[in-house]
């Protein structure tokens, strides 16, 4: 199952396939944050998006700041929240009363992470989860637990799909294999990790269904507008962006330049994707909205007028207060 509903339809694509939309946002980590990251909220959600996903710290470190914006999410907004769970050093009852609370919160989609390893290296907490297909197999026995109380709809459960091998991954068909395990543990969807080449998506693509994963596989796509991201990115991913493009960013003689060439990369990137068939677009936005609203615009991608839902939001919002 993949993420419930569905909105416009890419110029290159039949009219029979649909195009999901989602952002990923991140807890804020000042007074001054919050209130940017709220203004690229309200933005965003004129687009009428399917879900806007909430990171979660390395080993839930920032858990109380990312379940506080998912309520928020849930209680003002009309967006629907997608909650990040890394299991990676925590053992499976920390991690079950965590899922329960998600779930309490009005939460109907969870992307399983393993998380990163910690930086001292040091010895997995006792009794921890080690990987991805693990945090699944949870999830899918604590919403058993809780069937009847998830008459609103199951639980869907995304994870990572890598469309360069992982930094850990001895080669790319074993990330394809750990993708398979995934499915049979119970994944409905995958979104990508960053790539920054138009042909490594569909090169995922068939890499994947020849082995036998069939779930959605969604595109995730950063804003290539920041020449310090990007190569911080590089770093952190072990993927190197397109030389070419850092070289181009680096000579742009302003902001408004890169900003300009980088969504027109963008643009390029999301639309070989979505020619290879992909059935949605994941913007990484880094809490901040001008970007993923220029590369939307540029995509034609419609944003349906959201006048009845706004007043719905605005209503839930003065209930609340």
């Amino acid at each position: 199952m993949s993420p419930p509903s569905l909105i416009e339809t890419h110029p290159n694509l039949s009219d029979a396939a649909p195009v999901a939309l989602s952002y990923e946002l991140f807890p804020p980590r000042s007074p001054a944050a919050a209130e940017t990251l709220w203004t690229t909220i309200r933005e965003l959600e004129t687009t009428d998006p399917d879900y806007v996903s909430v990171t979660y710290g390395a080993s839930g470190s920032n858990r109380d700041t990312a379940v506080e914006l998912i309520n928020r999410l849930v209680l003002e907004t009309t967006l629907r929240p997608l909650a990040h769970l890394t299991c990676v050093g925590n053992t499976p009852t920390e991690l079950a009363e965590i899922i329960g609370e998600l779930l309490d919160a009005g939460v109907r989609g969870i992307l399983a992470l393993r998380g990163d390893q910690p930086k001292d290296s040091g010895e997995p907490v006792s009794g921890s989860l080690r990987y991805a297909q693990d945090l699944i197999e949870l999830i899918r026995r604590v919403e058993q637990r809780r069937s009847a109380l998830l008459c609103a709809g199951k639980v869907a459960v995304g994870v990572a799909a890598y469309p360069t091998r992982h930094p850990e991954s001895p080669s790319e068909a074993h990330d394809v294999e750990v993708l398979l395990a995934k499915q049979r543990s119970g994944a409905d969807f995958a979104i990508t990790q960053v790539f920054f080449r138009p042909e490594q998506y569909a090169d995922l693509i068939a890499r994947a269904r020849r082995a036998g994963v069939t779930i959605p596989i969604i595109p995730g796509v950063m804003p290539l507008t920041s020449l310090r991201r990007l190569k911080r990115l590089g770093e952190l991913t072990g993927v190197e962006p397109a030389p070419e493009l850092i070289a181009r960013l680096a000579a742009a003689d302003s902001d408004a330049e890169r900003t300009r060439i980088g969504v027109s990369a963008t643009v390029d990137l999301a639309n070989a994707a979505l020619d290879a068939g992909a059935p949605g677009l994941h913007l990484y936005t880094f809490n901040e909205h001008q970007s993923a609203m220029e590369v939307l615009d540029k995509l034609s991608l419609a944003r349906p007028a959201r006048a009845t839902s706004r007043l719905n939001a605005m209503g839930r919002r003065q209930l609340a207060s």
